[in-house]
């Protein structure tokens, strides 16, 4: 039997660390927003079922608001003092946040406490979520600087195992559990799973090494020369970002959608974040190899030129056709269509910056971008869809616009860089 070389299991290693920190982050998110309909009668109740989702979503958009501030704090110290230092304060964070949701009092037992209290535990979350990124971005491509885009891409592949896992707690526990029992107490189970994978994620970053010194100095002002100087690169990663995370928080967005909007049993929906998180986990790191070998600005500019023309008419059919299969389709289609998008884009943004500047750059860049046209999507597109002439297609007008402003950066990118390998 032929055994792993030294080589293999040390980037084995390396993913797995790296990509079980990723995998817890967007699990918890994924799990709050999959399960936000039951978030919403524990600890927002009102007498209106679309308010109480509103401000349930609400908060969750809120949360986005601290990433870019995690960005810069825990990119910065990750320039300064190494990638392992800032992983390991980000995971920690992370399962605090996971924990103080799995055990938080609803709001009929300890009222308006309640949902202050969850808002508090998703800033933890939203703080720690917007070190992770760049950190973690900085950390694979200086393993594997001739392979960026492979090495790269599973900082999206592990998103979508957590989405994966979150998708699965949604589909067992609906089809196993009564209406009663997931509103009382079981909508918990999948946060109190969170908890249980973030010391085995503590115990494997703590014995990583960085491949390289800290890249800045210490008295450097790593946030101001982004700021001051590398403002253009931050705002092409946002644009750059934009749609994939847009479709990302869609996918977030849809067993909600499924339930309020179609009418439907919220299993279906589970279902179709199930397939499509498998579809991303699976491709993501297929589309960053490709990506290494014809150009990260090619493939990106090709899939968002297919995003534009496909994402409202796969709406269109979603809607005037709300069956399930047609669902677990579109969803699985556009799922698809992100994972192609999103193999290149991490080592795409990382390109983008220097080393001395690399965490901080990309945690700002990308948590902007994340708040922007990701963590509000969901509250936007359930105001979208209260317009009459918009309804239902809320989400695929929000889509088409935000596709444009990303082909836009990536031709800009592409036109003004003279790195090759965009």
């Amino acid at each position: 039997m032929l055994q792993a070389g030294p080589k293999e299991k040390s980037i084995t290693r390396l993913v797995v660390a790296v990509s079980i920190g990723n995998a817890l982050e967007w699990y918890d998110i994924s799990s709050y927003g999959y399960f936000a309909v039951y978030v919403s009668r524990a600890f927002f109740p009102n007498s209106d079922p679309a308010i109480s989702l509103l401000l349930t979503f609400g908060t969750f958009g809120l949360a986005f608001l601290v990433r870019p501030i995690g960005g810069v704090v825990l990119g910065a110290y990750a320039d300064r003092h190494g990638r392992k230092a800032s992983l390991m304060i980000s995971i920690v964070l992370m399962t605090i946040g996971t924990l103080l949701i799995a055990i938080m009092p609803t709001y009929e037992t300890i009222g308006i406490l309640a949902p202050i209290a969850v808002l508090a535990a998703r800033l933890v979350q939203g703080f720690s979520a917007g070190g992770e990124f760049g950190s973690s971005t900085a950390f694979l491509v200086e393993h594997m600087p001739h392979r960026r885009g492979f090495i790269a891409s599973w900082q999206f592949a592990s998103q979508g195992l957590g989405q994966v896992l979150s998708s699965a707690f949604g589909v067992g526990l609906t089809s196993w559990m009564t209406a009663a029992d997931m509103n009382s107490w079981g909508w918990r189970i999948p946060f109190l799973f969170g908890i249980l994978v973030g010391p085995v994620g503590i115990y494997i970053r703590n014995h990583l090494e960085d491949a390289t010194p800290p890249p800045a100095a210490k008295h450097e002002s790593v946030v101001g020369k982004v700021f001051l100087e590398q403002k253009l690169r931050v705002v092409l990663a946002i644009g750059a970002l934009a749609v994939s995370t847009a479709v990302n928080y869609l996918i977030v967005y849809m067993p909600t959608y499924v339930v309020k909007t179609l009418n439907l049993p919220p299993a279906v929906g589970f279902t179709a974040t199930l397939a499509a998180a498998i579809a991303v986990t699976i491709l993501t790191p297929i589309a960053g190899t490709v990506s290494d070998r014809i150009g990260r600005t090619t493939h990106m500019i090709g899939v968002g030129l297919l995003m534009l023309v496909s994402i409202f008419p796969a709406f269109l059919l979603l809607t005037r056709a709300p069956v399930p299969a047609v669902i677990i389709i579109a969803v699985v289609y556009l799922a698809a269509l992100k994972a192609i998008y999103f193999g290149p884009l991490a080592a795409l943004m990382s390109e983008l910056f220097p080393p001395a500047t690399r965490a901080t750059g990309l945690g700002l860049s990308y948590n902007i971008g994340v708040t922007m046209f990701g963590g509000m999507g969901p509250a936007i597109m359930t105001w979208l869809g209260g317009f009459a002439l918009i309804g239902d297609l809320a989400p695929g007008y929000y889509l088409t616009v935000v596709c444009v402003l990303s082909l836009w950066a990536l031709m800009t990118i592409r036109r003004t860089s003279a790195d090759t390998s965009y």
